[in-house]
C-alpha cells in the first residue's frame, strides 16, 4: 500500500508559512540543499528544478496533494499553474476554479480523507502532502510519515504545521535525523 508523507519546511516555532502564506524566511541555500534533493528528488516545481539542472525523475513520490493556498503561491506572478508536471497533482478546493494553464492539475472538492485512502490503494510510489496546515489537520490520521525540514528561524505567527487540529495525541517513531551546518535539521518520523 502507498504511503502519505508530509514533507514540508517549518520554523522552530512550528509554522510552515508566514501569515500571508509566504515561505521566503526559510533557507534556500546551504549544505542541506543537495542531500535533501537527493533524498526527496522531484519536490520542486518542474520548470524551476530543470532551470537549475536538477533531475525530477525517480523520486520517492509520483503524486502530490495540496490545498488551494499552497497551490496558489505560484499564481499569478510566478506563472506556475501546472507546477509539478512530473507528478500527478491534486488540489483540494471548495471555491476556486482551475486557472488557465493548469491542464495537468486535478482540482477537487471531494473529501480529502476519502481521496487519500483511494490513492493509497492504487499502484505506484509515495504520495506527497505538500501543504498546507489546514489540509494536514484534516489528513492527520492518514499521514504515514513526517519529513520535517526544520529551519533555524522563528516566525512568531503564520500557518501552523497542523492548522487548528484539535487536541488528539498520536505517537510517532523517529526514523532519521540529520543536522546541517546551515542550521536546517531534517527530522523524519513514522507513525507508531
Amino acid at each position: 500500500m502507498r504511503e502519505l508523507t508530509y514533507y514540508v519546511a517549518l520554523s522552530l516555532d512550528g509554522f510552515i508559512a508566514s501569515p500571508g502564506g509566504e515561505f521566503d524566511a526559510f533557507l534556500a541555500e546551504g549544505d542541506h540543499m543537495g542531500p535533501l534533493w537527493e533524498r526527496y528528488r522531484g519536490t520542486a516545481p518542474t520548470a524551476l528544478a530543470r532551470s537549475v539542472g536538477l533531475e525530477v525523475e525517480d523520486g520517492p513520490f509520483d503524486t502530490v496533494v495540496m490545498g488551494w493556498n499552497t497551490y496558489g503561491v505560484g499564481l499569478p506572478d510566478h506563472h506556475l499553474a501546472d507546477p509539478y508536471q512530473h507528478l500527478r497533482q491534486i488540489v483540494f478546493t471548495r471555491s476556486h476554479v482551475a486557472p488557465a494553464g493548469s491542464d495537468g492539475v486535478t482540482f477537487t472538492d471531494a473529501d480529502p480523507v476519502e481521496t487519500v485512502r483511494a490513492l493509497k490503494q492504487e499502484e505506484g510510489r509515495g504520495i506527497w502532502l505538500c501543504g498546507g496546515g489546514a489540509l494536514a489537520a484534516e489528513l492527520a490520521d492518514e499521514i504515514d510519515r513526517l519529513a520535517l525540514k526544520i529551519n533555524p528561524v522563528l516566525l512568531g505567527g503564520g500557518v501552523p504545521l497542523f492548522g487548528q487540529r484539535p487536541y488528539a495525541p498520536s505517537a510517532w517513531t523517529r526514523e532519521h535525523t540529520r543536522a546541517f551546518e546551515s542550521g536546517v535539521v531534517l527530522a523524519e518520523y513514522a507513525r507508531s
